[in-house]
């Protein structure tokens, strides 16, 4: 048996191991929440430690499965190498560990098997399983780690894995084009506060960036999330404004391919897949939140157009944008969701002086720590009038719903987005860690320095795993709220843990505004609230787990 084969040998044991105990997670966390067989929203709030923690047990023991597919898909091919071999060694060793002694869900919080309700007896066999002995043999982690790090200072991050070759030329291409056109202009960008430029708007709709996944007889490119994932990766690792200029088109085109009417089809979705028109998605509203079912923006009918009063918050690129798609109440009387409905809500592009020249609405905007290249706004509405021909699908009281079939898109998005963020750190940090000398020589050989970024690049390719994972159940047409939800919560998890280690890689100048590191860390940090904040989308996947037929 080669050493390859032992390695993946050995973390399929793992998996089997961590799949028996995420089993046992389960049945503890179910007998706490659920009510007659059924999971207790009540309940759940009661014990919410336990759900949230099975729900990040869940979500390692995924990544760890979809990490073993890739690198034994890579053996298959011919492809794996002792870098990656290595990567799979140490993700399981570390993820493994911490399934069994406590998985940290933030800075300050760290979920233990006891605290799911598993008992000390259950985990103390798990933790004596001769498996874990063998991952986390001294010589060999060392030995994995000196394979990656060695790999990563010259430029070798290990091999993603795709096997669709136009998708692997995709990525390329936009990996080149984030480095020379987009990574030396990120941080001038973002000190200056200002919008991303036009001409690069313009370059990114020629490149078919907006239409990615709008369909061929719509004027898109008909491709899957898989591309929309290595695209939004590649344009946010130069900088994340960029990454997310796409997601907005996304979001628009595909609430419109799923639930316009054929009109709106034809009105939007070329015109969005052209960049001719810039969507926004203006859903949020202050002291909501995710309490999307206590939104109050009023849409009162009045003949042949809507009239709109209300406020909305923290919506992005609103200014430079020409349609919102808005979540408004259209019902006053339907309680929570029932009465919500989905606009098509064409606006003037506003400009620096004059930012919102609609009738009827007004906006400010809310400055910001990072995630700076389309700015974020508050708005107010008071007699602003859509026309009823912008009621998507023709229906009232289905916006809720429409929203929700998009989400799925938007949280694989989302852990896109991170990874991107994720990889510029790890990048940031091995080149400072290679060009800075301390005590006579470069600090990347100092095992504090290495080991960092050695675990930074193979969380990294983990959680890359987990997201292509979840765009390829979508693309394939299969439900995936909870696979795109683990994949937005872990990444957004390791996109922050690799940028505040990174910056302390670079010491004092990491604090210092000039290096790029300040500003990939301020734009980490949004990730794990928008779309979602972590904590919300553990209950989601919790929930949706505890509800899933054994």
């Amino acid at each position: 048996m080669s050493a390859f084969d032992s390695i993946l040998q050995l973390c399929r044991r793992g998996l089997t191991l961590a799949e028996q105990f995420l089993a046992q997670a389960r049945h503890a966390t179910a007998r706490q929440v659920q009510r007659d067989g059924r999971v207790d929203a009540a309940l759940v709030d009661i014990h919410q430690l336990a759900a949230h923690g099975f729900a990040w047990q869940a979500t390692y023991v995924e990544a760890l499965r979809q990490s073993l597919l890739w690198a034994t898909g890579l053996r298959d091919a011919g492809r794996l190498t002792a870098v990656e071999a290595a990567m799979l060694r140490l993700g399981f060793a570390e993820f493994l560990a911490q399934i069994g002694s406590g998985i940290p869900m933030s800075q300050t919080e760290i979920v233990r098997p006891g605290d799911i309700g598993i008992d000390a007896e259950a985990t103390h066999a798990f933790l004596r399983d001769p498996v874990l002995a063998e991952l986390n043999a001294p010589e060999a982690l060392a030995a994995a780690r000196q394979t990656v790090v060695a790999a990563a200072t010259v430029g070798n991050f290990g091999d993603v894995g795709l096997a669709d070759d136009t998708i692997a030329a995709i990525r390329d291409q936009f990996l080149r084009y984030a480095a020379s056109e987009i990574a030396p202009h990120a941080q001038g960008w973002h000190q200056r506060d200002e919008l991303i430029p036009g001409p690069v708007v313009e370059q990114l709709a020629q490149m078919g960036v907006f239409g990615l996944t709008v369909s061929e007889d719509r004027g898109g490119a008909g491709l899957g999330k898989i591309a929309m994932c290595v695209v939004s990766e590649a344009l946010s690792g130069g900088y994340i404004g960029v990454g997310s200029l796409g997601t907005r088109a996304e979001i628009a085109a595909e609430l419109i391919g799923l639930a316009g009417t054929e009109a709106q089809k034809a009105q939007y979705l070329p015109a969005i897949a052209a960049g001719t028109i810039l969507p926004t998605a203006v859903f949020t509203e202050p002291n909501t939140g995710s309490d999307l079912g206590s939104l109050r923006t009023r849409a009162v009918r009045d003949g042949d157009v809507y009239r709109v009063y209300g406020a909305k918050t923290w919506i992005t690129h609103a200014a430079r944008s020409d349609l919102m798609t808005m979540l408004v109440r259209t019902d006053p009387d339907a309680p929570g969701y029932k009465g919500l409905s989905m606009l098509l809500a064409p606006k003037p592009r506003g400009t620096d002086a004059d930012p919102f020249p609609a009738p009827g609405m007004t906006g400010g905007e809310i400055r910001v720590l990072g995630y700076r290249g389309m700015k974020e706004y508050e708005l107010g509405f008071d007699n602003f009038v859509v026309p009823v021909s912008g009621l998507l699908g023709g229906v009232e009281g289905q916006g809720f719903k429409q929203l929700m079939e998009t989400f799925e898109s938007a949280r694989i998005q989302t852990g896109a987005r991170a990874l991107g963020v994720a990889q510029n750190a790890l990048e940031l940090g091995v080149a400072y860690a290679v060009q800075r000398n301390q005590f006579g020589r470069a600090i990347v050989a100092f095992p504090r320095v290495s080991n960092k970024l050695a675990w930074m690049a193979v969380e990294t390719m983990l959680v890359r795993q987990l997201t292509y994972f979840a765009a390829h159940q979508k693309d394939s047409g299969q439900r995936c709220d909870i696979e795109a939800g683990m994949a937005k919560l872990l990444a957004a998890r390791v996109a922050w843990a690799n940028a505040d280690c990174a910056l302390q890689i670079h010491g004092g100048n990491g604090y210092a505004i000039e290096y790029p590191i300040s500003r990939v860390l301020c734009d980490a940090r949004i990730l794990s609230i928008f779309e979602g904040a972590a904590e919300i989308q553990a209950q989601v996947i919790a929930r949706g787990l505890l509800g899933r037929q054994n």
